[in-house]
């Protein structure tokens, strides 16, 4: 089983998805470690990526997927994955085992979160671009951003690791 944290950037992704991989003992991926250099470069930039830019870089994180599942490991992943196509992209070869936790916050409350931090190459001023092309998925987990991290690491494992039979206990 994958879990892919998903949102626009500053949602809480990574902060998020590494509390849940400490929890679960599972690795933890965050996808702006896979960016090759020409992506950082243009959103450092300050320059919004487009569906060209991030090809490569879903195919990395799907095969990453694909490798976690077929040593029959699990793991938890950190990907914007913005439109519906790229949720695709990234299950496409284990769609029943990659489970999807939407982050979901207003553009007001991504924005000052994003503000306060520091040392991220994704800059304040480059938010509305995602929100803009943001395809806000159904049928998913979706977290409000306000929750405690302690509450929404719960609701995902109460939603996703305990009703699978099979799966480590966390008792």
């Amino acid at each position: 089983m994958v879990i892919v944290l998903m949102g626009v950037s500053g949602c809480g992704k990574t902060t998020v998805g590494q509390l849940l991989a400490d929890r679960l003992g599972w690795p933890f991926y965050d996808g702006d470690d896979y960016h090759p250099a020409a992506n950082i470069a243009k959103m450092a930039a300050g320059k919004p990526l487009d569906d060209e830019n991030r090809r490569g870089w879903l195919e990395t994180l799907a095969g990453l997927i694909e490798k976690t599942e077929k040593a029959s490991q699990n793991a938890v992943m950190a990907c914007s994955a913005l439109k519906q196509n790229y949720r695709d992209r990234l299950a496409r070869k284990t769609p029943q085992t990659v489970h999807f936790v939407y982050l979901k916050g207003s553009y007001e409350q991504i924005l000052d979160r994003m503000q306060q931090r520091g040392g991220h190459f994704m800059k304040p001023d480059m938010l509305r671009s995602q929100f803009d092309i943001l395809e806000e998925p159904s049928g998913i987990l979706a977290l409000p951003i306000t929750l405690p991290l302690n509450k929404m690491v719960d609701q995902i494992i109460d939603e996703w690791v305990k009703p699978h039979p099979g799966r480590e206990s966390l008792d």
